[in-house]
C-alpha cells in the first residue's frame, strides 16, 4: 500500500506539468487543439483525407481563426480557449491506421 502512494503522486505531478506545458505552448489560446498544430506529412495528410466532412470543416475554422488572431496580434477572451480537458485526439485514430496500413504495404513491397 505504501508504495502506491508515490506512484499516484508522480502521476499527478506528471499530469500538472501537461497541463502546465499544454496552457505555455499558446495554440489553445488562438483556439487550436493539439491535432490542429500537427506537422503535415504524407501519413498526417492522408489522415486528414479520412476524416468526417464536420471535422475536417471544424479543423480548417479553428486554423483560419488562429490565422487571423495571429496576424491582429489577439488572442482569444480566456473563456474560449481550448482546455486541456476538452482537447481531443480526432485524427489519431485515423493516424494509427494510415500508419498501419503504410508499413503492412511495405511489408508486402519486401516480399
Amino acid at each position: 500500500m505504501a508504495a502506491r502512494a508515490p506512484v499516484s503522486a508522480s502521476g499527478r505531478l506528471l499530469e500538472g506539468f501537461r497541463k502546465w506545458y499544454y496552457n505555455a505552448a499558446g495554440f489553445n489560446k488562438l483556439g487550436l487543439m493539439r491535432d490542429d498544430t500537427l506537422y503535415e506529412n504524407d501519413d498526417v495528410k492522408a489522415a486528414l483525407k479520412r476524416l468526417p466532412e464536420n471535422l475536417y470543416n471544424e479543423r480548417l475554422f479553428r486554423i483560419k481563426r488562429a490565422l487571423d488572431l495571429s496576424m491582429k496580434q489577439q488572442i482569444l477572451p480566456e473563456e474560449q480557449w481550448v482546455k486541456y480537458e476538452e482537447d481531443k485526439k480526432y485524427i489519431e485514430p485515423y493516424l494509427k491506421e494510415v500508419i498501419r496500413e503504410r508499413l503492412e504495404r511495405e511489408e508486402w513491397d519486401k516480399k
